[in-house]
Order: C-alpha cells, then sequence, then structure tokens
C-alpha cells in the first residue's frame, strides 16, 4: 500500500481508474429479497446472472485519518419495473458521512436513517451529493442505455453495514411507471426496531 502522495486517471467513456486495488462484481443473485417483484427477480435470474454493478476501489488503511475511495459503475436495466441498483448500506461507524460525484449517466440516491426518515436526491453529470453521517444509502440507474458512474469517497473507518438493508429495505422504491422514473412507499419495508 502507498504510504507517499499518489495520482490516477479516471477518464471517458467507461471511467475505469487506471490504478485500482480491488474490483467488485455485483450480480442479480447478490441482490436476493431486495427487489419489489421477487416472480420478475426469479424470473430473471432462471434466465441468466445479470451483471448490475461494478465497484473500482484503491485500498487504504482503514482507520481513522484515511479516506478511501473509488469508482462505482451501476450498469442500466430493471427487474420488472424496478431499476438497477446497488444493495445499499449504512456504515459501521454510524456518524461517518459520505460523497458521491457523478461522471456519467442518470439516477436517484435513496437515502433514510435508522429512524425512518427518508430523501432522495437526483444524480447527474457534474453534480455532487453528500451523504451526512446516519444516512443510508443506494445508487439506483434510471438511464435505460447508459452506466451511472460515479466517483466516491469515505472514511477509511466508516465500515458498511449491508445486513439492516438486506433485512429490511429501503423506505421507498424507484419504478418506472408510464415510461418515467417513479418514486413510490416499498409495502415490504419494516420500521427499524425500538424506533
Amino acid at each position: 500500500m502507498r504510504e507517499v502522495p499518489f495520482s490516477f486517471e479516471i477518464q471517458a467513456p467507461d471511467y475505469v481508474p487506471t490504478e485500482y486495488d480491488n474490483h467488485i462484481q455485483r450480480k442479480l443473485s447478490s441482490m436476493r429479497g431486495q427487489y419489489l417483484n421477487q416472480d420478475a427477480y426469479g424470473d430473471m435470474l432462471s434466465r441468466d446472472d445479470v451483471l448490475l454493478y461494478q465497484v473500482y476501489e484503491l485500498k487504504r488503511p482503514e482507520i481513522e485519518g484515511e479516506l478511501l475511495h473509488g469508482i462505482s459503475i451501476v450498469h442500466p436495466g430493471k427487474v420488472g419495473n424496478e431499476y438497477f441498483m446497488t444493495k445499499g448500506h449504512y456504515h459501521t461507524i454510524l456518524e461517518t458521512a459520505e460523497v458521491y460525484f457523478t461522471l456519467k449517466g442518470q439516477g436517484y440516491m435513496v437515502m433514510e436513517t435508522p429512524e425512518g426518515d427518508s430523501a432522495i436526491e437526483e444524480l447527474a453529470k457534474g453534480k455532487l451529493l453528500y451523504v451526512p453521517p446516519r444516512w443510508a444509502h443506494r445508487s439506483v440507474n434510471i438511464n435505460p442505455e447508459e452506466d451511472l458512474v460515479m466517483f466516491f469517497v469515505y472514511p477509511g473507518n466508516a465500515g458498511h453495514d449491508y445486513g439492516t438493508i438486506e433485512t429490511q429495505g429501503f423506505k421507498k422504491l424507484v419504478i418506472e411507471k408510464d415510461g418515467k422514473p417513479d418514486i413510490v412507499d416499498n409495502p415490504r419495508w419494516t420500521q427499524p426496531e425500538g424506533k
């Protein structure tokens, strides 16, 4: 791991970093239970375990003072009428924030707090999004033909909590309705215990 200043390039059209340490590929099978229409999910999975999104990470020590960073690429597509999306997560250390800068594509960041407050922000090329501490977040690609590509950075000691989202889901969903994105309540969302 580098202990001196360093640089790398992220260039169009694909924005894959010229240097990275870890390449994560999330396929449809890793999103079991996350899509509302489970029949559409099962049917799609029976035909092909589609690649939904990829993450290119530049590893740093997972300690306070470091900044972990990389590129997230969510591919276009839908499961039923629900757009391809990331798993979504809280940070293990809840009081840590994250910054996203959209390099390509269009989408939404779906966010919520442990208390059930929710927010959705549009993602578009050139737009920077600050996700405050305590907010779980999931990116959704609404463009039918183009990847949603974002640069992200967050504290080295933040960690990831995927389990909470896998259990309760997000309060809001982004679906296609009449050819356009629509934000709807998730009927399967459960209020976190003790809230």
